[in-house]
């Protein structure tokens, strides 16, 4: 297609609200967004070259003999023709011959040698700048418990054309099969704090619990239901094909009738059909208020996070940036956070089903001790002809099973991923925007139910949070369409955010931090820039989307409603002090500080004043 023809069709699908949809000719979050590492890996194609000159060796063999589920290992290799596009694969399990592969259905294709990708790679001159002189590398990898053994191998070739030349010895963590990774999230009463965590216990090898209790006092033990699903639940390649991995057991119990700001203690378990038990580590966490209750409150929330390697492995420092700086941040900050709202695209595993273990293991420390909320991106839920509204492959084959699975929402239906939490005088709202938002659809009847409910007297400060900007960016992408917007978007909800006076609207999608003015109907309603107060007469719209991955670059044009727009990576915070004082802060994830803030001060009266469009009915009759 020509430049010219390509220009007027663009145009032409701007006109009639098309655009993104059936052709996918732009998208916010192709802008730099960056290709899954292992994708660029041809697996399908490697081939046999194994040679008795060659050798990898792995060592320790026995992982985890204090109790870890994370060691580094260190990795000797030798190859007398050594090559820059030499690379080491880590495979778990550690038999990744043609006997794993499933059977080929059409007779006139060929059982691919190796048909699963590696967990993580790196190039073998990778720290060892002589390899391609001397041939030999030492590599450290951090790996961690993925109930199963580990084995490396060297390739020449490079990634896309991959030959075999050495595989090492198998190296174990000691309890594959190990309770870990807890995910803590709200129930769907203020009073129930839900874990879930993955093992490779089956319901027929082990009963799970949680055992949990105040300090000091005698633990309660609850129970846990089950989940975990096959190849055959995911829609496409690569989750279904070299993507592939099983996912072990989630496990998850409901810790209710909490006691409000409470510490409770607690470790996941599992009763063996011997008899013994085998338990996690010790863990915490501080209930949640009273909703309504007048209290220091701390919001964290941001988009688009992502996952990193420490060990500088995938080339992940190119994929997601931004991820283990924003993760160090909260880690850092961790006793000033109350609850974690991560809106949409959590890993970008994009079908690569081993990272979402090693996803969950980097946000271990800040999900096992605060309420870890997520929301469903494009990343984990669009799929073709799989229900989703728009028809793309970004999930990679995923098509939201392993959020809906993986982590636990208060949702109805988790596969429709809407849902409402209370924290404290926070009301939130979480749209679903891989699902049909607009009017008459049963998503907008779900929203409008959630935004009317709140009582604002108890819970003054109502947050929407949504994965694609349905309000206002300047993204680059949204420039060229010319409404600043996810098509279709705030057509449908600013009457809502507007009639039920929505304070502030958080999304992701687009890599970057961006603020607007309260705005309403394309107008900024209030000239200040940093303090509002009175009657909240428009929606302040925050895209918090830069936690982690390439980042978006701007529009030329900068529409007056943007106020403050930064092209880095960071994250946002919110700090409820009273019922009329509101604090937000945008925070860099490179060193945490403080770039951008505006605070909120107002009184019951003034949410019940009437402002433009959202004034009730009232009689003259007495």
């Amino acid at each position: 297609m020509d430049l010219q023809l390509k220009k007027s069709l663009l145009l032409l699908l701007v006109f009639l609200g098309f655009v993104g949809f059936g052709l996918g000719l732009v998208s916010a979050d192709n802008n730099g967004s960056g290709e899954q590492p292992l994708s660029k890996i041809a697996i399908h194609k490697a081939t046999r070259a194994l040679n008795d000159s060659s050798s990898i060796t792995a060592y320790p063999s026995l992982l985890g003999l204090k109790g870890e589920d994370t060691q580094w290992v260190k990795v000797d290799l030798v190859n007398p023709e050594p090559s820059t596009n030499d690379w080491v694969g880590v495979f778990s399990p550690a038999n990744f011959n043609s006997s794993t592969c499933p059977p080929v259905n059409d007779p006139k294709e060929q059982t691919p040698y190796i048909c699963t990708a590696p967990i993580k790679y790196m190039f073998a001159n990778n720290y060892n700048s002589q390899y391609t002189k001397t041939g030999k590398a030492s590599l450290k990898f951090q790996l961690i418990n993925q109930r199963a053994d580990f084995s490396f191998a060297l390739f020449s070739g490079g990634l896309s054309n991959p030959k075999l030349v050495a595989v090492s010895n198998s190296i174990s963590f000691v309890n594959p099969k190990a309770p870990l990774y807890p995910r803590l999230a709200q129930g769907k009463s203020w009073d129930v704090m839900t874990v879930t965590w993955t093992s490779g216990y089956s319901i027929n090898e082990a009963v799970p619990f949680v055992e949990w209790g105040l300090k000091r006092q005698f633990p309660t033990r609850s129970p846990a239901g089950t989940l975990t699903f096959t190849r055959n639940s995911m829609c496409g390649s690569p989750a279904r094909t070299v993507g592939w991995r099983d996912p072990g057991f989630i496990h998850t119990s409901f810790l209710k009738d909490l006691w409000p700001n409470s510490v409770y203690t607690y470790r996941m378990g599992h009763i063996l059909s011997s008899g013994s038990i085998i338990r996690s580590k010790l863990y915490s966490f501080k209930s949640s208020p009273y909703p309504g209750q007048d209290s220091l409150q701390r919001v964290i929330i941001f988009g688009d996070m992502g996952k990193g390697e420490r060990d500088g492995s995938n080339e992940y420092s190119n994929y997601q940036p931004g991820s283990l700086n924003t993760t160090d941040q909260l880690i850092k900050d961790l006793e000033n956070i109350d609850i974690v709202f991560h809106i949409g695209d959590i890993t970008y595993a994009n079908g690569y089903i081993s990272q979402w273990d090693q996803f969950t293991s980097q946000v271990e420390p800040i999900a096992s001790k605060v309420a870890y909320m997520i929301a469903s991106g494009n990343h984990e839920r669009t799929w073709p002809n799989s229900g989703s509204f728009y028809n793309h492959m970004d999930s990679g084959g995923e098509c939201g099973v392993l959020a809906e699975t993986m982590f636990y929402v208060p949702a109805e239906n988790r596969a429709k991923f809407w849902y409402s939490t209370d924290y404290g005088m926070f009301h939130f709202c979480v749209a679903d925007t891989e699902h049909d938002w607009r009017e008459g659809s049963e998503q907008y009847r779900f929203i409008e139910n959630c935004l009317a409910s709140v009582d604002r007297q108890k819970q003054p400060w109502l947050i929407f949070a949504a994965h694609r900007v349905l309000g206002y960016s300047s993204d680059y992408y949204y420039g060229l369409e010319g409404s600043f917007e996810e098509p279709m978007g705030r057509e449908s909800m600013q009457k809502l955010w507007q009639k039920y006076k929505v304070d502030i609207a958080f999304y992701g999608h687009v890599h970057n931090y961006e603020r607007s003015c309260p705005i309403y109907q394309n107008q900024c309603v209030n000239s200040e820039r940093s303090h509002y107060s009175g009657p909240p007469n428009g929606t302040i719209h925050v895209v918090v989307g830069g936690a982690g991955s390439h980042l978006s670059k701007f529009s030329q044009v900068t529409p007056k409603w943007s106020l403050y727009k930064d092209y880095d990576h960071g994250f946002g915070k919110l700090t409820a002090f009273n019922h009329s004082s509101l604090l937000f802060e945008y925070k860099k994830s490179r060193d945490g500080d403080v770039y951008d803030s505006f605070t909120i001060s107002r009184d019951y009266r003034d949410v019940l004043a009437c402002v433009q469009d959202s004034c009730e009915p009232t009689t003259l009759a007495y």
